[in-house]
């Protein structure tokens, strides 16, 4: 498919879109009209207009757009509870009628199914309306732009753009509405097997001066990554990571290290910080919904607050509750989703330019990115995982050489406690980028960390 091709079909879409936001309205309306004496319901809505493009040896291989919404109707009778959901066709008398049929499928289940202890709504009607971003460049002045900018290289990459929908609506009148426009362009300049640079671009308005930076900066981390890699022996060295290296390892701290349940039964891997470890007092780390893309509720219809202190100057300060965890442990709600895991988590930076963060490593391992990480010692937060792509050997401030693939097994107490020497100044907006069944609503905040000692096992 050629690029002209690509400009004609996927015309950009625009996040305020009165006929989605219709869409949702009409069905709820509909719920509201069959809904029953001593009956509650919630409904949550999701949908998304994205366009998908995937390069590889610097042309275009796939482009097409999605286009796909959904809801889940949730029926309620005192305790009792049950679920269905279904996708939309758009269609608003016809989507209108699978929800109530769905809902009276839900309302023939619930005598056989027991009582749920730990269900917990929302006992005041909270309404929001947010949409967020305009509309973005045609995905095909965009790869086109790409394409030029990367031209001789070897560039494989994925774009994703388009605006998202989130919804929810209940029987006590309640409306959420989030709308939000987004682009990301996760790619790699490769060179030869694990030798490459990995680039990602993300955030709500595309502009050719950054991408032409960021491309330059990869051009030239590419002529370094050609150098003779070099193997480093298993040890302990000076370590910079760029923001997406150190989002791999908040990453995992995000599957149960600031969830409500898992430190309520000490299984977070952040429990020691509740019984008085600290980390660095710099590192102060937040569930930061009014700064990221997630919408501020959930599909309980809880709302959530601009910002859940999580870790403050290095000391536990909070955790992700969701309701249920809420009413199982007697805590107090504050919007998590089901998970407890963040969606807009933010970190915040210090005091060290980025541009001087391989004049302050001096000599060292400059590590941009991190993957295959898990826990290694769950309670001791620490974790192992392996370097990818351009990681590179620092001598006096000057990079040597590509390094050949390393295993590190450090703690988190360490490399963001007693072994941090630095943050940079600006942290790094990082879009999610997982598509699976639809595009993911969340983002990470980081800045790179310099860190005087990190353990390196192969």
């Amino acid at each position: 498919m050629n690029n002209d091709a690509i400009s004609t079909e996927l015309a950009p879409a625009a996040a305020d879109d009165a006929a989605v936001e219709a869409l949702f309205l009409d069905v709820a309306r509909a719920l509201d009209a069959e809904i029953a004496a001593g009956e509650r319901y919630t409904m949550w809505f999701e949908a998304e207009v994205s366009d998908f493009v995937r390069m590889n040896r610097g042309k275009v291989r796939q482009a097409g757009r999605v286009r796909q919404q959904g809801v889940s109707v949730r029926l309620i009778h005192g305790a009792r509870h049950a679920e269905h959901t279904l996708s939309l066709t758009g269609n608003a008398t016809a989507d209108a009628c699978a929800a109530v049929d769905a809902l009276r499928g839900l309302r023939a289940a619930l005598p056989e199914l027991a009582d749920d202890p730990h269900l917990m709504l929302p006992d005041t009607v909270a309404s929001t309306r947010s949409v967020r971003g305009g509309s973005l460049p045609p995905s095909g002045e965009v790869v086109e732009s790409v394409l030029e900018l990367a031209r001789g290289e070897d560039l494989v990459g994925f774009y994703a753009s388009g605006p998202m929908y989130r919804g929810f609506a209940n029987s006590e009148g309640q409306r959420n509405w989030h709308a939000v426009a987004t682009f990301s362009f996760d790619w790699s300049l490769y060179h030869r097997a694990d030798k490459a640079v990995k680039s990602l671009y993300a955030g709500f308005e595309w502009s050719a001066a950054e991408i032409a930076a960021r491309m330059a900066s990869a051009r030239s981390r590419l002529s370094l990554v050609t150098r003779d890699a070099r193997t480093i022996e298993p040890g302990r060295y000076r370590a910079w990571l760029a923001p997406s290296a150190l989002e791999e390892i908040t990453s995992l701290l995000c599957w149960g290290g600031f969830s409500g349940r898992e430190q309520a039964t000490k299984q977070s891997a952040l429990s020691r910080m509740q019984e008085g470890e600290r980390l660095d007092p710099r590192v102060t780390i937040t569930e930061s919904i009014e700064t990221g893309v997630a919408p501020a509720f959930q599909s309980d219809g809880f709302t959530r607050p601009p910002s859940v202190p999580l870790v403050a100057r290095g000391r536990h300060a909070g955790a992700l509750v969701s309701p249920r965890t809420a009413r199982e442990f007697g805590l107090e709600a504050n919007g998590a989703n089901a998970w407890e895991m963040p969606e807009a988590l933010s970190m915040e930076g210090g005091t060290l330019a980025e541009g001087d963060a391989v004049a302050a490593l001096d000599t060292g391992l400059l590590i941009g990115n991190l993957w295959y990480l898990n826990y290694s010692d769950r309670p001791a937060c620490r974790m192992t995982g392996m370097t990818r792509f351009a990681t590179f050997w620092v001598e006096g401030g000057r990079i040597v050489a590509p390094v050949n693939v390393m295993r590190f097994d450090d703690s988190a107490y360490r490399l963001l406690g007693s072994k941090l020497e630095a943050l940079s100044v600006a942290p790094e907006l990082l879009l999610a980028t997982e598509s699976y069944g639809s595009r993911r609503l969340a983002s990470t905040r980081v800045p790179g960390v310099l860190v005087s000692e990190m353990t390196f096992t192969l």
